[in-house]
């Protein structure tokens, strides 16, 4: 989404709001990056609009024009070091409700420089009790996540975890065997799931 498209996003979901009141509750918020250099700005433009919450779905470390995407494939330590750093950065904003897709992040280097990383960024989120979401899309469309390691550490570390579905079409909500299938992963890393966030 543009910027110039979050004020119609916005009143789209309110009019919804309102017209379905008797039968669901709805809410208004954004997944964003975390960018230092426009978080000022963007916040200008949550508070304006009135939005419910934020959560954090980091793809970029400065912008989705000059990338590189944090999902491609890398092997350089200092970059996943500058996104664990900038993620935690972000989070003790305490502008953001929890963290999607945690695991996208794709290093392919050194194990044990990615699981040093992980366990900071799972104990760090854990200490400021910020949750990460098990992203169900990457089930469903067939993506390089979940990613096993990744929840290895958090079910160890005990971080709160929230499914997300990330739906980019209707018909992925309400898939009953991807939850399953999602289930399998929180009993395997015995992952702390939690069903309620306060918004």
């Amino acid at each position: 989404m543009e910027m110039y498209e979050a004020e119609e996003y916005v009143s789209t979901i309110r009019k919804l709001k309102e017209e379905y009141k008797d039968r669901i509750e709805l809410f208004v918020g954004f997944e964003t990056e975390y960018i230092p250099e426009f978080y000022e700005e963007q916040m200008k433009m949550f508070q304006k609009l009135n939005c419910d919450y934020m959560i954090m779905g980091q793809h970029f470390l400065t912008n989705e024009k000059d990338g590189p995407y944090v999902g491609s494939v890398f092997y350089d330590e200092a970059f996943l070091k500058a996104y664990v750093n900038q993620v935690i950065e972000g989070m003790k904003t305490g502008s953001f409700l929890y963290l999607a897709h945690p695991d996208l992040v794709n290093f392919a280097g050194d194990l044990a420089i990615y699981q040093k990383e992980i366990f900071r960024l799972c104990k760090t989120l854990k200490e400021l009790q910020i949750p990460l979401e098990f992203n169900l899309l990457g089930i469903l469309a067939g993506k390089r996540y979940p990613r096993a390691d990744f929840w290895k550490i958090a079910g160890e570390v005990q971080n709160d975890v929230i499914f997300g579905i990330d739906a980019h079409e209707a018909k992925q909500i309400g898939n009953r065997a991807i939850y399953q299938k999602g289930m399998e992963f929180v009993e395997k890393y015995q992952l702390h799931l939690i069903e309620d966030i306060c918004i």
